[in-house]
């Protein structure tokens, strides 16, 4: 089988969940911009950056945003689609959209006015955006920050430093969580305002997920305006678990594309490779290997297109999309290293692609919300769930002369 043929063998696996013309657009766009670039951009772990502009020119890096922010306005079915291709070609393309898409998610649901006018309409033109959470010393745990924000007049004054931030390395602007008097706050800050700068912490690379180093980002009596301050005054923290609940859901499609490609790549080798005068994918183990790859991959993009529709009906957003990343990443995980597997010898080899799936499949199941903080998300929905009984149990009480009630 040709190289065409074979590529359109893998794709016709994958149905698509829009329309059929938009997701072939969008491989030949991955097939052509991307894929080539994919070991380069982690072997030398730097930030995709000419890819993510053509991607802003083709409309993909705001394929949901309104049109009157030059968006695309489509659903996110459509942004999942997206997600799930680029990442089949790179995952660190993946990682570069998704702040991106965090820093755009968090302007529209709680920006001002003034400042999606002045931010948003960017995107459309290749802005480059981080969301700048984390700190040394409080990882995960965002409900105290040591970044510090006041009211000086009609400014906000922020202090303090971020720590290990994706996409740090190329950004041009950042949603920056800092305490202020009121509590944890949420402001938009442009990299080239005075008091910013940016460096490479001792932790800064990664063996997965390699868009760039994570960078240290430091803000020195770094002076906004009013309007700056993203929503309200102490619920950043709400609101920054807000945004993640969305882009959790795209998260698990970047894992979608990392197990499919390395499905992909490992259904072409047992093709084509001979042990024991047979073509490899002609043992009965191996297809095993390959039925559980393939059937888990599409129970977790099934579960990934139900989070987009909670997306757009709003219900549940919290439970279906950590349900989404917590299933899909995980899955990757076990498909990228089913992949080493089959190939053999050839799979651990530098030269072959199965490393990097695996080591970006297993970074992402810690990531953008670990395993555990998942699985708490989701235990705290049950808690909280209304569940009613599925049927109301009756005990048979025996009558005085011995036989049941009822009989």
């Amino acid at each position: 089988m040709n190289q065409a043929k074979e590529a359109a063998a893998h794709t016709n696996l994958w149905r698509a969940a829009v329309e059929t013309e938009f997701v072939e657009e969008l491989r030949r766009f991955t097939a052509r911009r991307i894929a080539p670039h994919a070991d380069d951009i982690d072997q030398r772990d730097v930030y995709p950056l000419e890819i993510m502009k053509a991607m802003a020119k083709a409309g993909y890096n705001t394929i949901t945003l309104d049109r009157e922010y030059g968006g695309a306005a489509r659903s996110y079915k459509h942004a999942v689609s997206v997600f799930e291709e680029v990442s089949v070609a790179s995952a660190a393309v993946g990682i570069s959209l998704i702040t991106i898409f965090q820093a755009q998610t968090m302007l529209r649901l709680f920006g001002a006015d003034s400042l999606k006018q002045r931010y948003l309409p960017l995107f459309a033109g290749g802005l480059i955006s981080s969301y700048a959470l984390t700190e040394a010393s409080h990882g995960s745990d965002i409900r105290s920050l040591d970044t510090k924000a006041w009211r000086e007049g009609d400014e906000w004054v922020i202090d303090g430093e971020k720590s290990f931030i994706t996409s740090g390395s190329a950004a041009e602007f950042f949603i920056i969580l800092a305490e202020t008097p009121g509590g944890v706050s949420v402001f938009a800050v442009p990299r080239d305002i005075s008091g910013l700068t940016a460096y490479k912490g001792a932790n800064s690379a990664t063996f997965g997920l390699r868009n760039g180093p994570h960078m240290n980002i430091r803000l020195q009596n770094v002076r906004l305006p009013l309007d700056h301050l993203i929503g309200v005054e102490g619920k950043g923290v709400r609101q920054a678990v807000t945004v993640l609940d969305y882009s959790r859901t795209l998260a698990g499609a970047i894992s979608l594309g990392i197990a499919r490609a390395a499905f992909e790549d490992a259904l072409a080798r047992a093709r084509s490779r001979l042990a024991f005068d047979q073509k490899v994918l002609e043992l009965q183990g191996i297809q095993w290997y390959f039925a559980d790859m393939l059937t888990e991959i599409d129970a977790a993009r099934l579960l990934v297109y139900a989070a987009a529709d909670a997306l757009e009906r709003h219900d549940d957003i919290a439970r279906w999309s950590s349900e989404a990343k917590l299933k899909a990443c995980a899955m990757a995980t076990d498909v990228a290293a089913r992949a080493v597997q089959i190939c053999g010898a050839y799979g651990v080899t530098e030269s072959a692609p199965f490393g990097r799936y695996l080591r970006d499949a297993k970074a992402y199941e810690i990531a953008g919300g670990s395993a555990e903080v998942l699985k708490n998300t989701i235990g705290k929905y049950l808690l909280k769930a209304n569940i009613a009984p599925r049927v109301e149990k009756v005990i048979a009480m025996p009558t005085k002369t011995g036989s049941l009630a009822g009989t």
